[in-house]
This record gives structure tokens, C-alpha cells and sequence, in this order.
């Protein structure tokens, strides 16, 4: 008995020591559970708030960086500025500029005589140019009207007039030409402000390359740069609009034309044949408008005749020769005002009109200012003695 006894305790002590194993082990595992239920819990709650954290710190750090300039200077390619096109009330399409000046864009048509070979030959030559008011004048280059004596105009509805050349600026490659009395206009253009433009902006171009029969022809670009220094006609450097809109043989004279249908330059010439041995494309050239609206008034008015050829006598030059510094008359045109005026060769030219002088250019200054039939009192050095002239212009034919 004592060992059933026994057993049965031992049985039921190892079943009662199941049971508690058992009643353990549950009680381990949920201890377990809710320790990996709370460890996970704080993870996830680390987790949140260093990226709340990284955030907060990368906008700081952004700040502190973009104050400081480092991240716009740090591994940052450049970037070219942005232009962009003006949108402003006025701004028009390519069809409605072109349709606003064409009508103001004529044909110029020259004869003269050439200069090359022992017989004189006439040539024929073509160019553009632009009304700018209700009087029919026309600005255009002077290389289109060069040695002319014959120019007529092509108006845009077809019409051709005579005109004549009022006055040009040689150095500038600018003319003025005026069709004849009583010429009714098709349109004015209107000039704008070559102040305003800059690289890219986007420009027209109008007039007759090559023949008649490409009259009212239409170029499109844009502004390849501003402010170009280039050598003109006669060597001299001129500042010009650089240009990609097509300017071929005959549209010289024409109108550069802004987004708004203004003027802002007249064409004047291209580079594209050889330039250092390699041919070009693309680069049309434009007087800017703004440095000759400053001209207009000059221009419109014919020009005035002295009748001399004269020669710059430098400080230099005058120690040397022992002169007097100014203009050295090298040349006095029969039945010219000069002549008629007593002036002589070999006269040294020092005051016009009660101003001192030195230099061509500032007796072209002085002459531009005055119109035909003035008299005007001139100053020379004749035989080292101080001798004043009287002298009345006249138109130079």
C-alpha cells in the first residue's frame, strides 16, 4: 500500500508538477509577448521620432546652408539667366509685326557710275529703306545710295517715285532720302528703343534681298548680342546689333523689328562669306535706332556746302611745320561758297562761326547745325596772321 501510495503521490506530484510547468510556460510565453508587443512599440515610437527629428534638422541645416551660401556654391552647375519674352500689353505675333511695318518698307533703286576701268560705266544697284512720317522721308544706309545720281523708290503698293538723298552720315552708314512732292505714304513705321533689347529677344527682319521680285521678303531670329564693335564701310568701327535673321545683298537699309512691330535697327550688313578663312553664317548686323534718332533732324535737312578738302593739323604736326593746329585747306572747289568767300589753299582753318576747331569732325558738327543760306563767319591763319571770312552756305549737289 505504502508503495501504491507512493506511486500515486509521485503521479500525481509529477502530474501536478506538469500542470505548473505548464501554467509556466503560458505565463512566460504572454510575458514575452507583452515585452515584444512593448520593445516593438518603443522601436516604432524611436523610429518616429528621429525622423521627426532628421526633418527638423535637415530644414535647419537647409537654412543655416542657404543663409551662409555654401549650398548654392557646392557642386552646383551654372546656370545661365533666364530672359523671357515680353508679354506686356502690345507684344504681337510674327504675321501682325510684319503686317504693322511692311507697308512702311520700301524698294531703293540707285543708277550711278563706276569708278572701275578706264571708261566709266553705269551700274544699277538695290537696297531697302523705311518711311519714318508723313512727308515720304526714308532712312536707309548710305552704302545703298553711294555715288548715286539717280535714286528711286518702290513703294509697298507698288508705286515707284523719284526721290532724293537729304543728307547721310558716311561714318554711321546712315541716309536720308525723300520722295518727291506730293507722294501720298502708304504707312510710317514706328521707331522704337534699341535700349530695351538683350540677347534672345526675338526680331524680324524686312526688306528686298537681291532682286525685285523678293520685294517685302520676311526673315525670322533673335538678338544674338548687343553693343558689337565692327568695322564699317569706310574702316571705321560702328556699334551694331548682332542678329541671326537672314540679311542677304539688298536688304541693307531695312527695318530690324522688335516682338511690339517698332523699329529697333536698320540692317546694315552681314558677315558671310570669310571671316579668318572660315565661312559664317548667321550674322546680320543692325544700326541700333536709338543713335540715329539723335541724327534726324541733321539728316532732314540738306546738307551744307563749304566747298573745301582739308587736312587735320595735329599739335604734333604744328611743331614740326610751324603751323597753327586746325584745318589745313588742301583743296578749295571752283564756284563753291569757300571760294566765293575768299577762302584759299594753303589757309589753316581755326574758328567756325566764333568756335575754335581742330578737327573735321568738329567743323561737321558745327556745319550740320546750320542750314542753307546762313552766313557764317570763318576764321583762318593765312601768311601767320589771323584773317576772318565771311561765307554763305548752299546746298551740296
Amino acid at each position: 500500500m505504502d508503495n501504491e501510495n507512493n506511486n500515486f503521490i509521485d503521479v500525481e506530484t509529477n502530474e501536478i508538477q506538469q500542470v505548473n510547468k505548464s501554467i509556466f510556460n503560458d505565463d512566460v510565453i504572454s510575458i514575452k509577448r507583452r515585452k515584444k508587443k512593448k520593445a516593438f512599440s518603443n522601436i516604432a515610437l524611436a523610429l518616429l521620432i528621429a525622423i521627426i527629428g532628421g526633418l527638423f534638422g535637415s530644414g535647419i541645416t537647409y537654412l543655416v546652408l542657404k543663409n551662409s551660401q555654401i549650398l548654392n556654391n557646392t557642386n552646383r552647375k551654372y546656370v545661365a539667366p533666364i530672359f523671357t519674352e515680353d508679354t506686356s500689353a502690345g507684344t504681337l505675333s510674327v504675321t501682325d509685326a510684319f503686317n504693322k511695318v511692311a507697308p512702311a518698307v520700301v524698294i531703293v533703286s540707285t543708277k550711278g557710275l563706276s569708278n572701275n576701268g578706264f571708261i566709266p560705266q553705269e551700274v544699277e544697284g538695290i537696297g531697302s529703306g523705311f518711311i519714318i512720317n508723313e512727308e515720304g522721308y526714308i532712312l536707309t544706309n548710305y552704302h545703298v545710295i553711294e555715288g548715286a545720281n539717280e535714286v528711286k523708290v518702290t513703294l509697298s503698293d507698288g508705286k515707284e517715285v523719284n526721290a532724293t538723298v537729304v543728307n547721310y552720315d558716311q561714318a554711321q552708314d546712315v541716309a536720308m532720302i525723300k520722295v518727291e512732292p506730293g507722294t501720298k505714304v502708304p504707312a510710317v513705321a514706328e521707331l522704337g528703343d534699341s535700349d530695351e533689347i538683350y540677347p534672345g529677344a526675338q526680331v524680324i527682319a524686312i526688306g528686298t534681298p537681291l532682286s525685285k521680285e523678293f520685294a517685302q521678303t520676311l526673315t525670322q531670329g533673335i538678338i544674338s548680342a548687343v553693343n558689337r564693335s565692327v568695322p564699317g564701310q569706310n574702316g571705321n568701327n560702328i556699334n551694331l546689333i548682332q542678329t541671326d535673321a537672314a540679311i542677304n545683298p539688298g536688304n541693307s537699309g531695312g527695318p530690324l523689328v522688335n516682338s511690339k512691330g517698332q523699329v529697333i535697327g536698320i540692317n546694315s550688313m552681314k558677315i558671310g562669306t570669310q571671316l579668318g578663312g572660315t565661312s559664317v553664317e548667321g550674322m546680320g548686323f543692325a544700326i541700333p535706332i536709338n543713335e540715329v534718332k539723335t541724327k534726324i533732324d541733321t539728316l532732314s535737312k540738306p546738307i551744307v556746302n563749304l566747298g573745301i578738302q582739308v587736312r587735320e593739323i595735329t599739335s604734333e604736326m604744328a611743331k614740326k611745320y610751324d603751323l597753327k593746329e586746325g584745318l589745313y585747306v588742301a583743296g578749295v572747289e571752283e564756284f563753291s561758297p569757300a571760294e566765293k568767300g575768299g577762302v584759299k589753299v594753303g589757309d589753316v582753318v581755326t574758328k567756325f562761326d566764333g568756335k575754335n576747331i581742330k578737327t573735321f569732325d568738329e567743323l561737321k558738327e558745327l556745319k550740320s547745325a546750320k542750314n542753307v543760306g546762313d552766313t557764317v563767319k570763318i576764321g583762318v591763319i593765312r601768311d601767320k596772321k589771323e584773317v576772318e571770312l565771311s561765307i554763305t552756305l548752299e546746298e551740296k549737289k
